[in-house]
């Protein structure tokens, strides 16, 4: 749940809470039974959101003739790959709809309006059995899910987590057992990042609610290509309401795919075997019941007798891990990519697993290997592991592994949530270009981030300067105080203190900001322009930048003093000096001026961090990379020969082969601080 989603997750949690308790608490019907049509409304709640959000892209681009535009089509929503919406299909129109209309059949109505602007994928998917909810329940849920933090979150990543919480937390269709976990949007965004699956056929036989195919297909997009022109999406889903799920969150995204009901154990797919461009999946982990006989002779398995153990007890395959993988193999074509989430355990499993992993190691096309830390799931702490494929690497690669440890590569969302911020997702992308030879890549990423820190100077001088306005007017406010009629005493005596400490705090903080704005705008000055991104050119900028960020920290701390000694005035005037029964003290002019003086100091910070924060990814990989060339990094990334995992038991665990990362300087601890100021951890 991205940038927009994760602002406000608490809320957002609170409201579906609140919709839980009102199905438990007042529902006659039981979780299988309300299950999809509650998925339904949070369907409808994001298509009408996508809808608000198209419309006006769509309305901003229209051509104007006498101040006048056309009307928006449906057809304009195509282009836009996007649901359009007839008006009473709209959330909105439910919301606002008399008291005393019929709401579950209104929203019925609803269903089938939008089945049929998309009856290729809809048509009998979405639910229609609103009639059954008691009217005042329904009434509720609506408006619920109507609430600011629900209607304004427009980011892709929000139907499938919010389906995933209440899977979760009702077990509506038993999609949360047997180890089936939504896919992490981070995961999904890292496979679609690694593999780039922008052409061809495109397969997920494990498919959940499709956030594989809808990030795939938001690449495309930015890549300025039509989805359905470049690739086709193929699923398969065991469980129903997934599969419902999966076909509602691609059509709200505009998204043709082919999702089928299965069970991809059983259900061969065989006209994929070695057709397939990209494979992306995220399976259920750790699978016990799987019939042997039933997948005995597979052309996917590597030979008849690559089963995964069976068990004594149950006779069925103790571990069906090393199905999936083989599965996942046996989907890609010749210059096939694959990229999936495994359990971590799998990539040390012993007895009839390490069996098959010294078969696939040895093909040559297992590419790169990631350790993924805890608490990325929304509902599980478990670590797991990205497996990545590439049956189209060149010959120099094929006896190599790269080997990445991220687990401690993470940004905290919650106590129990934590992802991959936007930056840790591009600079872990890096490593990937370098080590496939695509420097041009990793320089322009450097060139992002340093256009980023060029583009935070231009507004750094106004956002440190804004906090003048409140200080002075305050400033006015003390020296009337100050000035009237106090009695003597230690109260004024402090007060006076106060006040000379901070005017002297005011002094340093303009001093210093006006010089290291003259320096910053010089800096700027010989490092801007389009200059060709070049490896010694990039060290250059970074080292001339560099002395900035300790003085960016400082200038940060002296806001934080002037605006510390400012408050720490204002509570002595009102609580030692009776201030707010004085007339020299007008206590809502200092209120607002105080609100004020906050809302600057927050802007300024944040101005400074729109400097430092980006300059801060470019010292993060030039650190670790220095030449622009694949390096092994302790305790982050190592190239590994097979020869070498051999002698590691055919282990495939980042760990065992980056060992630990060095401590940091003192120096270094403090810089990075300084620089980041975030939620964002770069542990390794």
């Amino acid at each position: 749940m991205p940038e927009n989603g994760l602002d406000n997750l608490k809320q957002i949690e609170s409201s579906l809470w609140e919709a839980a308790d009102q199905l438990r608490a007042n529902s006659k019907l039981n979780a299988s039974e309300y299950s999809m049509p509650v998925l339904g409304l949070i369907f409808l709640r994001h298509a009408t959101n996508r809808f608000d959000a198209t419309k006006a892209k769509i309305h901003k681009g229209l051509p104007s003739r006498g101040g006048r535009t056309r009307e928006i089509v449906p057809q304009d929503f195509e282009k836009e790959a996007a649901i359009f919406l007839p008006e009473e299909a709209r959330y909105d129109y439910l919301v606002d709809l008399p008291e005393g209309q019929d709401l579950g059949a209104a929203i019925n109505k609803a269903m089938r309006l939008i089945e049929e602007q998309v009856p290729a994928q809809l048509d009998g998917v979405l639910p229609k059995e609103y009639a059954m909810f008691d009217k005042d329940l329904l009434a509720d849920l609506v408006r619920i899910f109507n609430r600011d933090e629900l209607r304004t979150a427009t980011n892709d990543d929000l139907f499938g987590r919010i389906c995933e919480y209440f899977l979760n937390k009702f077990a509506m269709s038993g999609a949360q057992e047997g180890g089936e976990f939504f896919t992490p949007p981070s995961l999904v965004r890292t496979i679609v990042n690694f593999i780039e699956p922008t052409r061809g056929e495109v397969l997920d036989p494990a498919c959940g609610s499709g956030g594989m195919f809808v990030q795939a297909a938001h690449a495309i997009t930015e890549a300025g290509k039509r989805v359905a022109e470049e690739v086709t999406f193929h699923g398969r889903e065991k469980a129903e309401t997934n599969t419902r799920l999966a076909r509602m969150n691609l059509a709200v995204h505009g998204i043709e795919g082919d999702i089928q009901q299965g069970n991809t154990f059983y259900d061969r797919w065989d006209e994929f075997i070695g057709k397939c461009d990209f494979v992306m999946a995220n399976p259920p982990f750790n699978v016990d019941m799987v019939d042997p006989q039933k997948v005995k002779g597979d052309p996917r398995l590597f030979t008849e007798k690559k089963i995964p153990g069976i068990s004594a007890k149950s006779k069925t395959v103790s571990n069906a891990n090393y199905l999936w993988i083989q599965y996942f193999y046996a989907y890609l074509n010749k210059k096939g990519r694959a990229g999936f989430v495994m359990a971590q355990s799998a990539t040390d499993a012993g007895h009839g697993e390490k069996t098959i992993r010294e078969q696939i190691i040895a093909t040559g096309d297992v590419d790169i290997i990631v350790s993924i830390g805890t608490n990325f799931f929304y509902t599980r702490s478990l670590p797991c592991s990205l497996w990545f494929f590439d049956r189209g690497r060149p010959k120099a690669r094929r006896d190599k592994v790269r080997m990445i440890d991220a687990r401690n590569v993470y940004r905290v969302i919650s106590r129990k949530i934590r992802d991959f911020s936007d930056e840790q997702l591009k600079n872990l992308t890096a490593i990937t270009w370098l080590y496939r030879g695509e420097q041009d890549r990793y320089l322009g990423l450097i060139e992002q981030y340093f256009d980023r820190t060029l583009e935070g100077l231009k507004g750094l001088e106004s956002s440190v300067k804004a906090i003048d306005g409140p200080l002075a007017e305050l400033t006015a406010r003390f020296d009337a105080f100050g000035n009237g009629k106090l009695a003597a005493g230690d109260a004024k005596n402090g007060f006076k203190a106060i006040i000379e400490e901070r005017t002297e705090a005011i002094r340093a903080f303009t001093s210093e900001r006006s010089k290291l704005l003259k320096d910053l705008q010089a800096w700027a000055g010989k490092n801007g322009g389009d200059a060709k991104a070049t490896i010694a050119r990039q060290r250059t900028r970074h080292d001339s930048f560099s002395p900035f960020v300790a003085r960016l920290a400082s200038l940060r701390k002296q806001i934080g003093e002037v605006h510390r000694l400012t408050v720490r005035a204002i509570d002595h005037a009102r609580k030692e000096l009776a201030a707010t029964k004085s007339t020299d003290w007008n206590n809502k002019e200092v209120k607002q001026q105080q609100d004020a003086l906050d809302a600057a100091r927050r802007d300024a910070i944040e101005a400074i961090r729109a400097v430092t924060y980006p300059f801060a990814q470019v010292t993060w990989l030039q650190t670790r990379f220095p030449d622009a060339h694949m390096v092994d990094v302790p305790g982050l990334c190592k190239v590994v020969t097979l020869d070498e995992i051999a002698k590691q038991d055919h282990s495939l665990t980042p760990g065992r082969y980056v060992g630990l990362a060095p401590p940091e300087p003192r120096t270094k601890k403090r810089w990075r601080s300084a620089c980041e100021r975030s939620t964002s951890s770069w542990r390794a």
